[in-house]
């Protein structure tokens, strides 16, 4: 999940708005541009997410034909989007995001990934339509080494504009990649919404048993697949992943969704 930019930002409390007369020109903004991407690589690896953007943002300030800087700018606003308070968090800017994918897309036009980002930022903003527009070609490029993140983009697109039966299509192609977890959680969707409860525990089923430790906390599985069980009947094991989802996070809607699920369902409760 991903994120884009303005023209005039802060780096290290001096306020850029254009260059300045001692600002570096031709190859040796280049260099730069390229030296204060990398810093905002390491930053951002070492968990310092505000001091990468800023310096991912100088980057792109210095040389504006750097794709990968405003690529990896556009990434670091989306990751804002994806803490406890979701799209609503303060720092969670779309259309900044929107701005710096296009803007990576400008310096190189045959980015990729940064097609895929800019179709996710669409699915973000409720426009799946242009999402679909940006990703149906991205999966027929047989260059592209990450289709299956692709796939997984235009089929939650078409599921966000009605179109189920072919986002069910799509996310079939995206989970070729087993370990996709967030494909096989948004086929779970599909299917719920075609009302395929068996087919839909299963699909949350295997997002939940990739092993990894970002798949087995997708807070949104366990609440999709107690909500399925509920509905085949089988109200222990959907109390069961109701607990878990709570245990991950109260903060979150899926959390405060689960707690108030769980008061719904007769038995004992944790």
């Amino acid at each position: 999940m991903a994120a884009a930019l303005v023209a005039t930002v802060a780096f290290g409390g001096v306020a850029c708005s254009g260059k300045g007369a001692n600002a570096p020109t031709g190859q040796g903004a280049e260099r730069q541009s390229e030296a204060e991407y990398d810093v905002a690589r390491d930053l951002f690896y070492k968990g310092e997410t505000r001091s990468a953007l800023d310096r991912a943002l100088k980057a792109v300030e210095l040389n504006e034909e750097n794709a990968e800087a405003a690529y990896f700018a556009s990434t670091i606003y989306l990751s804002f989007c994806a803490g406890e308070r979701g799209l609503d968090a303060p720092d969670c800017r779309l259309g900044e995001a929107e701005r710096l994918a296009k803007k990576a897309l400008k310096a190189k036009s045959e980015f990729r990934d940064g097609k895929n980002l800019l179709g996710q930022i669409y699915i973000l903003q409720n426009r799946p339509k242009d999402a679909v527009s940006v990703l149906e070609p991205l999966t027929r490029d047989a260059a592209y080494t990450h289709s299956y993140l692709a796939w997984g983009n235009l089929g939650w697109a078409q599921v966000q504009a009605g179109e189920v039966d072919q986002g069910i299509v799509s996310l079939k192609n995206a989970v070729t990649q087993p370990r996709f977890c967030v494909g096989h959680y948004r086929l779970g969707v599909a299917y719920e919404k075609k009302q395929s409860f068996e087919l839909a525990e299963k699909s949350f089923s295997d997002a939940l048993s990739v092993d990894s430790p970002d798949c087995q906390a997708l807070q949104d599985a366990w609440q999709g697949r107690a909500r399925v069980r509920v509905r085949l009947g089988k109200k222990d094991d959907a109390r069961k992943d109701y607990e878990k989802c709570v245990s991950l996070s109260k903060a979150t809607q899926a959390g405060r969704a689960c707690a108030n699920a769980l008061t719904e369902i007769p038995g004992e409760k944790s």
